[in-house]
């Protein structure tokens, strides 16, 4: 018998260790686009991804500060910061197809499982360079609030999209070229080549994210910007703060209307 859509994504969400995530991600994902998947969502998503016991997380205001990534300390607490930030990636877009897709044509779960192979693949990357420099992901901490938007966002597939993709993932297109600028400056042109990799990834899911809040705002009969606006407002703890990557979210089709 086929195994489902949504068990096989639990699979991933509940993963317990990251190389165990990493591969059922890859796993997951490959089934679905070979047909290896059926087309159904009878199990419930977690409210929680399994977390390994290591890096601890924090809230935001007690992380230490990492610095400009100039010294190899500053670099390796970025990459692991990054690292972190693509490992609860892997279940953002498992949990978006898992959770909402139902809702969606079949498209929207092929491309949030194409985001998904990516981000296991972005923190693949990470975690490999972070271990060519002698550390690991886990040996710093790490804070929760790419998943609390998640957690705030639950129950709504268009506050979802308003919020991770148009938002959180959008202020990674704005502040990733600076990053990627300081590490070719200190001479670290590996790690500076990943994170163009993952930038220019990172467009297209923004993009995803974009077409997906527009398809459902015309079904829905409601007017893009203003209820991006209006979602954005209501759950989305912080400020969108300049400066913005205009070019980067246009090529997105995150027009300046929505966040200026």
């Amino acid at each position: 018998m086929m195994q489902g859509l949504s068990a096989a994504i639990c699979g991933v969400l509940l993963a317990g260790t990251p190389a165990e995530k990493v591969r059922s991600a890859r796993r997951v994902a490959r089934d679905w686009r070979l047909g290896r998947l059926a087309h159904e969502f009878s199990v419930s998503m977690p409210d929680r991804p399994a977390r390994p016991a290591k890096p601890e997380l924090l809230p935001p205001n007690r992380m230490p500060k990492r610095g400009k990534g100039g010294s190899e300390r500053g670099r390796i607490a970025m990459l692991h910061a990054l690292a972190h930030i693509e490992y609860v990636a892997i279940d953002l877009a498992f949990d978006m197809a898992g959770r909402f897709g139902s809702g969606f044509p079949r498209g929207f779960i092929d491309d949030w499982m194409k985001v998904g192979a990516d981000e296991a693949m972005h923190f693949a990357l990470l975690d490999r360079r972070l271990r060519t420099l002698g550390s690991h992901y886990g040996a710093h901490p790490a804070h929760d609030g790419l998943w609390e938007a998640a957690e705030e966002t639950a129950g709504d597939a268009l506050a979802r999209l308003a919020v991770v993709p148009m938002v959180l993932e959008a202020r990674g297109l704005d502040i990733t070229p600076a990053t990627i600028a300081r590490f070719h400056e200190a001479g670290d042109d590996p790690s500076a080549h990943i994170l163009q990799r993952i930038l220019t990834d990172e467009i297209r899911h923004v993009a995803a994210g974009t077409r997906w809040f527009n398809w459902a705002c015309e079904r829905d009969d409601s007017d893009p910007v203003n209820k991006w606006k209006t979602l954005v407002n209501r759950h989305f703890r912080s400020v969108l703060k300049p400066p913005f990557n205009d070019s980067a979210r246009a090529a997105a089709g995150l027009t300046q209307d929505f966040y200026l």
